[in-house]
């Protein structure tokens, strides 16, 4: 008996253990939970937010956890055709939270299912807006303004699912592939052709700046050679008058003079050879300095003139 009595109280004990498992549940503070009662939520304390350790009837009553947290859904890649007959290659996500548990419990059930829903939501949101713009707006003017339409367009129809867009954004918005091959192409042919015709600009002015150097520099080469025939035919006449000058001051000194510098013009090197007569006037003053009994002054200081 005593053996008995000892197995019934420990069967107790289990089973009390198990009713007070089945009794309580915890709440995460990522979580929400709802309290349903045979499939109906529980009336003043269905919903339940604050985390921690939470009581249930077992058996009776059932517990469905939710998130609280933000939650992500990639939109798939899909084409929109712009107001200005531009197809369009949309790449979209979307970010949502579950503000009325009951009704998303009640509506979807699940977060799979919601985002099944909220993805056909969020395209259509997609293409109605961006189909009202052109592909300018789209990519750069009003493109914030485009994702706010857009989410309150989402929120509009996301209310009877009990959750709340908080921010929708297009990632990426983009030519189809085909469409953007052709626009590349056509961009590099244009930008070909623009280089084309500003190299072509670039020559003719580089031949227009070279012809004009080389105009001015046969402008300044003529008037440099110009002055310096001037300056030289100034410089000959300065020349012939000192020599005039000094021929008639000293006529046999001059012609002394000028028969030296015609010795030492013409009688240069180791093997200077010349065939002359020994009487010629070249070489009067080879036989007295003064040039005594050779021709006379006057004709000599012709001589050496033409031997120079």
């Amino acid at each position: 008996m005593k053996n008995v009595a000892i197995l019934a109280g420990v069967a107790a004990l289990i089973a009390v253990l198990i009713i007070a498992s089945l009794s309580l549940f915890t709440v995460q503070q990522t979580e929400q939970a709802l309290v349903l009662r045979f499939g109906e939520p529980v009336s003043g304390r269905g919903l339940i937010t604050d985390p921690g350790l939470h009581m249930k009837i077992p058996f009776i009553e059932n517990v469905v956890y939710l998130d609280n947290r933000i939650l992500d859904l990639e939109a798939p890649k899909q084409e929109v055709l712009a107001s200005d007959n531009t197809r369009i290659e949309v790449d979209s996500f979307l970010r949502y939270r579950i503000v009325d548990p009951l009704k998303f419990y009640q509506t979807v059930g699940s977060i799979q299912r919601a985002n099944s829903q909220l993805g056909f939501i969020l395209n259509s949101a997609v293409r109605r807006v961006l189909g009202e713009a052109n592909l300018t707006q789209i990519v750069r003017d009003d493109r914030a303004a485009l994702m706010l339409k857009i989410r309150a367009q989402v929120n509009q129809e996301g209310s009877r699912l009990g959750i709340v867009a908080t921010d929708v954004r297009i990632r990426r918005a983009d030519l189809p592939k085909q469409i953007s091959e052709k626009v590349f192409s056509r961009m590099q042919t244009e930008r070909a052709r623009e280089a084309a015709e500003f190299r072509a600009q670039g020559s003719e002015q580089a031949q227009t700046i070279t012809a004009k150097a080389d105009r001015d520099v046969v402008v300044l080469r003529g008037d440099a050679q110009r002055k310096a025939d001037q300056t030289r035919g100034e410089g000959d006449a300065e020349r012939n008058r000192i020599f005039a000058e000094a021929y008639g001051k000293d006529p046999d000194f001059f012609a002394f003079y000028r028969s030296m510098q015609a010795y030492e013009t013409g009688l240069k090197g180791n093997d200077t050879r010349m065939v002359l007569s020994p009487k010629s006037d070249f070489f009067r003053f080879f036989g007295t300095p003064s040039g005594q009994g050779a021709k006379t002054a006057g004709s000599s200081a012709g001589a050496p003139a033409g031997a120079q």
